[in-house]
């Protein structure tokens, strides 16, 4: 399996993988025993080709919650279905950006849990020796568990949000945060990742003005995404790369197929080989073409108080 991982991305490097405008995808519902107002799809792209899951979790239901939670081992990191067993979760899919590297590991920009702020939003990047000013795209879950995807900063460890993203561009960075354009974000559950791909209904992908380019995040990649419906449904979907069976996306493509998916907002989470997404059936989809799990950091949880 190493072997044709290695060579697919051999094959990559030497031909650039063209971006498609569309990327029509074959749904299949998996009709696994899951708690009610919870269905899970399985998508396939055979030209592409593509490998999709997505859970689809109906929050206007009233046995169902969603949360932001975090690993607190001594390393600060676990596996999906570790953190979904500790917590007694019913879904998990992986979070925001953390720094592999370091142990214990650190949270790349804002993570609040429990209406706990463990990690404050970084409020600049460098980039080719230039400061850049960010607020980066994040999800946020308030005491009504009602999600929202925005633009986030803190400030006093308070967090704000902003209609539309700094207008930062390659070379050219923003003057700063402007706080008094801002509105308070009152959520007690929250994490950065970004960047934002679906605004009002429109693929809208940010990848400049929240400072990713020059970075990995660009380029066809495994990919995990979060979006809202205006139903109130939460999409969670992971799509599987690096492997002869899968070749992954564009960010312009996932926000293709986000907004196919009847997403209102949408934003971009961690993704390689952290993209998993987990139910307490098992692991749904295969992170780089393999059976096993990256340790992450922060995720988003699903909980049923229905008996399964």
């Amino acid at each position: 399996m190493r072997f044709f991982v290695l060579l697919i991305l051999i094959i990559s490097g030497c031909n650039p993988i063209s971006q498609e405008g569309n990327v029509p995808i074959s749904w299949t519902e998996k009709m696994d025993q899951i708690p009610e107002g919870i269905r899970i799809f399985h998508g396939r792209n055979s030209s592409l080709p593509l490998n999709v899951w997505y859970a689809d979790i109906d929050l206007n239901h009233p046995n169902l919650m969603a949360k932001i939670i975090s690993s607190h081992d001594e390393d600060q990191r676990q596996t999906p279905s570790e953190l979904l067993k500790l917590t007694q979760a019913s879904v998990v899919l992986n979070g925001g950006y953390f720094i592999m590297n370091q142990a214990p590991t650190s949270h790349v920009g804002l993570l609040k849990e429990n209406n706990v702020l463990l990690e404050p939003a970084s409020p600049s990047v460098i980039r080719d020796n230039a400061r850049y000013y960010i607020s980066r795209g994040a999800i946020g879950f308030n005491k009504h568990n009602i999600p929202d995807i925005a633009w986030v900063a803190t400030r006093n460890d308070s967090m704000y949000y902003w209609d539309n993203p700094l207008n930062n561009r390659p070379g050219n960075p923003a003057e700063g945060l402007e706080f008094t354009l801002a509105s308070y974000w009152d959520m007690i559950d929250a994490f950065h990742a970004g960047p934002v791909l679906v605004q009002d209904g429109v693929a809208n992908v940010s990848t400049e003005e929240e400072v990713f380019f020059n970075t990995p995040i660009a380029g066809v990649q495994p990919r995990s995404a979060v979006g809202i419906t205006k139903e109130n449904h939460l999409i969670l979907l992971v799509v599987d790369g690096r492997q002869p069976e899968s070749r992954g996306v564009y960010l312009e493509e996932l926000a293709t197929i986000m907004v196919d998916l009847s997403c209102e907002e949408a934003l971009n989470l961690d993704g390689g080989g952290s993209s998993a997404l987990v139910t307490r059936n098992g692991l749904l989809n295969r992170p780089v073409g393999l059976h096993v799990e990256r340790e992450i950091m922060s995720a988003l949880a699903i909980y049923s108080d229905d008996k399964e």
